[in-house]
């Protein structure tokens, strides 16, 4: 491989015909110039950014991050996608490394910001999240700065929406916000606590995240038999009304109804959670 461009001391451009392809490696431009050839054996990286929008903003980024963040973001995401068995987006380049780069040094400066959907996307992303943990390990080992759990829920965030086919980040986010927002008002019309690291409560989010995506998607619902409707509703109203108001918030928020079926898939969860934080 012979050097078409040099972005830094580790970060070289290739060309294979008429696509350019980005090689990384600790070391592997330190004075060489355009049509040097590359050690291969410093080669740790070599990926493909065919949107020129997102190697436009990879070519910026290294002129603006420091390397060494930047290096710890590839790490990140060659882990990941090593634990996934999936490959990543190529804009998780430019964002997971934007993002962990002000992270560091914002705890750098003393501050801290509190990811209000921690609980959340622990449930409903574990193996991303174990991915965030490692994360924040490898950053307090190579730099000396301890990110806090918040930021693993962050970056586990990150690597979700890159894995191929999976939602946009807002779309992510949306979604999150909106089981955030349920989980409370169960927790606010119930007067409980919902224990984040209960069977009951992951049972729950991954059911109603499930039912939202249906939702969005306009998937059909499995439908239920009317008297087993009936039989759910008399038997626990309490857990019902509060699938009532979950279906006014979801239609509030997205604009479309639940099924009435939902109804009682929800009455079942919440009454599960009710009798357990009661007990």
């Amino acid at each position: 491989m012979r050097i078409n461009k040099v972005l830094n001391n580790n970060v070289v451009v290739v060309k294979e015909g008429q696509e350019e392809i980005i090689v990384m490696g600790s070391g592997l431009a330190f004075g060489k110039r355009k049509n040097d050839l590359i050690n291969p054996e410093k080669i740790e990286k070599v990926f493909v950014m065919k949107d020129k929008n997102e190697y436009e903003k990879f070519t910026q980024m290294l002129n603006m991050l420091p390397e060494a963040h930047i290096s710890l973001a590839e790490q990140i995401i060659s882990y990941a996608e090593k634990k996934l068995k999936a490959s990543l987006n190529e804009h998780v380049h430019v964002a997971l490394a934007d993002h962990l780069s002000f992270a560091i040094e914002r705890i750098k400066q003393g501050f801290s910001l509190h990811n209000k959907l921690l609980h959340e996307i622990k449930a409903l992303y574990p193996a991303e999240f174990e991915i965030g943990k490692w994360a924040v390990d490898l950053v307090f080992e190579k730099t000396g700065v301890r990110l806090p759990e918040d930021e693993a829920g962050h970056l586990a965030l990150h690597i979700h929406t890159a894995k191929m086919n999976a939602s946009t980040m807002n779309e992510v986010m949306n979604t999150t916000v909106i089981l955030h927002e349920l989980i409370s008002l169960i927790e606010n019309t119930l007067q409980v606590k919902v224990e984040e690291d209960s069977i009951s409560y992951q049972r729950l989010m991954t059911h109603l995240n499930f039912a939202l995506k249906r939702v969005v998607e306009n998937e059909p619902f499995q439908d239920v038999d009317p008297d087993m409707h009936a039989l759910v509703k008399e038997k626990y109203n309490r857990s019902y009304q509060t699938a009532l108001l979950l279906r006014d918030h979801v239609k509030d928020r997205l604009e479309q109804d639940l099924p009435s079926s939902e109804l009682v898939y929800l009455t079942l969860h919440i009454q599960r959670i009710d009798k357990k934080e009661r007990s």
